[in-house]
């Protein structure tokens, strides 16, 4: 079976942790939990080639006050940048890690929008997002709460880390 490293990033808050459990476990929980370092679940998934297991790196929340730590990175084969739909200010720290990440590694990477479940009185222009999108092979709704989207979002990243 082949063994694939991916790693989630992001602002604290925006649900890395959430989506992890959505996928690996099937659940969610309203409470909320800071990721200290980082967590790593294990989930098989099958492809049309076969079984790929995703070793998934859930990293803890990048701001200002705890630096990015580019060694997390070492050996992924794709990475996630995780914003929330909730809060403007995600999307243009998502971008800011996005930036840090690509110093550190080529691996391909995917922009998750969580929370779709939630309303919001703003959205993100379309051409916001397109402008920020294109620095990534691919973009995601997801919501941790309902599941809408994640396994797709999963699927999609695991076939990725493959080329």
């Amino acid at each position: 079976m082949i063994q694939k490293k991916i790693c989630l990033l992001g602002a604290s808050g925006v649900g890395k942790t959430s989506l992890v459990r959505q996928f690996v476990e099937g659940i969610f929980s309203d409470k909320y939990l800071t990721t200290i370092g980082v967590k790593i679940d294990k989930k098989v998934v099958e492809l049309a080639i076969g079984q790929v297991q995703l070793m998934i790196w859930d990293i803890e929340g990048i701001d200002r006050y705890s630096g990015f730590q580019s060694k997390y990175l070492r050996g992924a084969s794709a990475y996630a940048i995780v914003t929330d739909q909730t809060r403007s200010q995600s999307l243009i720290e998502g971008m800011e890690i996005h930036l840090m990440a690509r110093a550190a590694t080529n691996a391909p990477a995917i922009m998750i929008i969580n929370k779709s479940d939630l309303d919001v009185a703003w959205h993100w222009t379309q051409n916001e997002l397109n402008g920020y999108s294109k620095e990534f092979v691919s973009c995601f709704s997801t919501s941790a709460k309902t599941g809408a989207g994640v396994e797709d979002m999963f699927k999609f990243i695991a076939q990725l880390s493959l080329k």
